[in-house]
């Protein structure tokens, strides 16, 4: 049987709901979204369409209202979604080809929606619920035998779009085909890293996180340390997100994290650690009064306003349930993981440190280890799917595994044992045998440890990935420098990966390019740039070194920085002008400098989540690197040819605010309706293949034998659009919307844009806009109100607009 998705139904409008809807539509599947019929309908509503559809309607407007968007482009993927009701809309699951059930976490309410369900589904088609641990054994014990055959669990994480993590969970009676069909398919299709979990309380991702949660939030008033202090340890120095754990549960909701807990703590009698899933009294005690976090203005932290507008941070004391400031934890162990540069030393130096902070941070972690080691083959078969569930569901930059390999499994465990803790068998047999970690790369390939076998196995990959890392490993860099590298992926195509902090465009990178080139002209056919940078947004290059240029600007010397762009302009030339094919593979963050590299390649693969934009505004400059000529030739390039330069006005007002506006997209569709990629582009859904496919978009473009662009000279709008933009600027500036030094950068830019005082339509040479672009970008820099946005921008992350 062929199987596809053509149209799929989601049950159920809230927040998951909503955001699976979203992903659906997203990535061009009509999608039919149900929901109930408002229990409290008057009587001169209850035969009125709208009235009846009014819970859907407002959970399709919150999913498309929302921030950050769930859409990847609203305004067209909103379209493939339509909505309707349980009571009068039922039959319409007859022609889905998969039906995904999002409702309350209620087994009697589950199991009479699947009940008609079972009764309108076409023979094939698939079935999945949602649920986070409700047992799907139960859920389907009385459903036909067809839909057993094709019922699984599809466990999303919040929100939908962003996170990497789809666990699949098969029922009793899933034929292998169709678990096969699916994870392919929410795989290439939706994007999603698949892991394969049993169906047990929780699955994997939150059956360890709330052990490790719970864990944390115990031992922290069993050890004495505040809730902003034990976040400062199990942030960035553990790997984890900033937001680590008190700040992740108020991202969360209390509500959501006391249930699972709870959820887990009951139906898991036997769990050797059930006592570190229940959460201590004040976080009850903090649900009951209604202190939920983010989404009631206070959880375990909390911002208040005073009287004269100054920002109080707060946080609970667990002991009063009084908000009370707080500044910034230290710990002896936290200063020396500081002065690391690998993650491995940084977890070392904590785990392995002398202070309290340190017995705390060992603590909770020798607890997760064991814990997660003792349910393999609970929970799952392997490590892989544990540390892959950790890694995209909860955004650790290593899993347990890999973190037990960081800190050294031999050198920890007989700490453990010293201790008196009870490590498994499992681990000892390990260790005994003579291994030492859990992974290792061969032949550059990674292998796992399995415990069932007692052997290695390959970790499983998709086809289409390649790692960076494993090829690091296999010493596959020809070319190398502390901020950047040249990589050889095979088959005479090599990747130009960045590595410096934020994966920031500085000089070392600009010079390295030119030695890039060289080397792929004499050994290669192709380069791809991309990188597999890490985090939430993670970042494809954040910008360029603001640090390096501040320092030439505060030092006056000015002719440097002339320099410094003179070589940027010849590193992005020299890219786009190659003899060879250039594939940009941009993800995440591609700010300022990171954006330019993209626009200067020849084709970009980009991810679906892409948050791309010229933003130099913010800092108070202009872009520097050929990003607003490159932008008006894609609109010039690609909109409609009209007779008259004149008749573009709108396209060039469109591409002038994109810099103007620091306009930065909110998806990789959104970029391509701003102008930044280009209409044979390409966009993949899941990051992880990025580098496997802009790899084989440049073999590709050698067999359709590539030959470089030719120079040419484009028409600019000239002398009519400097005067629109300077006039509507004056108007900004009286009316106090814009101050005088924004008015400034944003004429300037425009003045670049435009193609300086000429007439509208003269065509103009890249190098002559080159000019310009650098004359405004110098001259910005010797004003002292750049030098204070620039310093701002550096130090807080936020435009200070002067």
């Amino acid at each position: 049987m062929q199987r596809r998705i053509s149209k799929a139904a989601v049950i159920g409008s809230g927040i998951m709901g909503g955001g699976i809807a979203a992903l659906l539509a997203s990535a061009g599947i009509k999608t039919l979204l149900l929901d109930i019929v408002p229990f409290d309908l008057k009587d001169e509503e209850k035969n009125d369409p709208k009235a009846r559809n009014r819970m859907v309607q407002q959970g399709f407007d919150n999913a498309v209202k929302s921030k950050p968007p769930l859409f990847m482009d609203a305004k067209t993927d909103s379209q493939l979604v339509s909505i309707g009701n349980l009571e009068d809309d039922l039959d319409k699951l007859s022609d889905c080809d998969w039906i995904v059930e999002v409702v309350v976490e209620n087994l009697k309410i589950k199991q009479e929606l699947f009940k008609k369900i079972d009764g309108v589904r076409k023979a094939g088609s698939v079935v999945s619920s949602n649920t986070s641990g409700i047992p799907l054994k139960d859920m389907s014990q009385e459903l036909s035998a067809d839909m057993k055959k094709h019922f699984l669990g599809t466990h999303f994480f919040n929100p939908v779009r962003y996170m990497h993590l789809l666990e699949i969970i098969p029922g009793p009676d899933t034929d292998s085909d169709v678990l096969t069909f699916m994870a392919n398919f929410c795989e290439k299709y939706l994007g999603k890293g698949i892991v394969w979990a049993k169906d047990t309380p929780n699955f994997i991702g939150n059956r360890i996180g709330i052990q490790g949660m719970g864990k944390a939030m115990n031992a922290m008033l069993e050890h004495g340390l505040t809730i902003p202090e034990v976040d400062a340890i199990f942030g960035p120095p553990m790997g984890r997100p900033k937001t680590a754990t008190f700040k992740t549960a108020d991202l969360v909701g209390l509500d959501t994290m006391y249930h699972v807990a709870k959820n887990c703590y009951d139906a898991c009698p036997d769990d050797e650690a059930r006592e570190t899933m229940a959460l201590p009294d004040f976080v009850k005690q903090m649900v009951d009064n209604k202190m939920l976090g983010n989404k009631t203005k206070g959880g375990f932290y909390k911002k208040e306003l005073t009287p004269e507008w100054k920002t109080l941070r707060k946080v609970i004391n667990p002991q009063t349930m009084e908000y009370e400031e707080y500044g910034k934890p230290d710990f002896p162990c936290l200063a020396e993981a500081k002065k690391k540069s690998s993650l491995p030393e940084k977890i070392q130096a904590v785990v392995y440190g002398d202070d309290k902070g340190a017995t705390f941070a060992w603590d909770v972690t020798a607890s997760g280890l064991i814990y997660s080691a003792n349910r393999i083959p609970e929970i799952s078969d392997t490590i892989v799917d544990i540390d892959n569930a950790m890694k995209w569901g909860y955004n650790f930059e290593m899993g347990p595994f890999e973190a037990w390999d960081a800190i050294g499994v031999k050198k920890s465990v007989e700490k453990m044992e010293a201790e008196g803790r009870a490590v498994p068998e499992k681990v000892k047999k390990f260790l005994a045998d003579g291994n030492e970690t859990f992974y290792k790369i061969e032949g550059g390939r990674k292998y796992f440890y399995d415990f069932a076998s007692g052997s290695y196995k390959p970790v499983p990959v998709s086809d289409k990935e390649i790692s960076l890392y494993n090829l690091r490993q296999e010493n596959k860099v020809v070319k190398s420098t502390a901020s950047c590298s040249l990589i050889d992926l095979g088959d005479g195509v090599f990747d130009l990966e960045f590595h410096s902090k934020m994966n920031a465009i500085n000089k070392e990178m600009i010079d390295f390019m030119a030695e890039a080139g060289d080397y792929v002209d004499k050994n290669g056919v192709g380069m791809v740039i991309g990188n597999q940078a890490s985090g939430m947004p993670a970042p494809f290059s954040a910008g360029g070194d603001l640090a390096f240029m501040l320092g030439l600007a505060k030092d006056g010397k000015f002719s440097e920085i002339d320099d410094f762009i003179k070589d940027v302009h010849l590193g992005i030339m020299s890219t786009k002008y190659s003899s060879f094919p250039v594939v940009a593979a941009p993800f995440g963050l591609a700010l300022g400098g990171g954006c330019e590299v993209c626009l200067s390649s020849d084709r970009m693969v980009a991810n679906a989540d892409l948050f791309m934009g010229l933003v130099e505004i913010g800092a108070g400059l202009v872009p520097g690197g050929c990003g607003m000529i490159h932008l008006w030739q894609n609109y010039i390039k690609y909109i409609p040819k009209i007779a008259k330069i004149t008749d573009h006005a709108g396209f060039f007002i469109q591409a002038f605010m994109c810099v103007a506006q620091a306009k930065v997209s909110s998806s990789a569709a959104d970029a391509r309706n701003k102008g930044y990629l280009r209409p044979d582009d390409r966009i993949v859904f899941n990051k992880d293949n990025l580098i496997g496919e802009a790899k084989k978009e440049v073999l590709k473009m050698v067999d359709d034998a590539y030959a470089p662009p030719l120079k040419e000279k484009f028409p600019v709008f000239g002398r009519e659009a400097i005067g629109m933009i300077r006039a509507e600027m004056l108007n900004m500036r009286s009316g106090g919307y814009i101050t005088p030094h924004m008015e400034t950068i944003a004429k300037r830019a425009a003045y670049c844009m435009a193609g300086g005082d000429v007439p509208a339509g003269t065509p103009v040479s890249e190098e002559y806009l080159m000019k310009l672009e650098r004359e405004a970008f110098v001259d910005l820099w010797k004003t002292e109100e750049t030098q204070k946005m620039a310093e701002h921008m550096m130090t807080t992350g936020k435009p200070l607009f002067l």
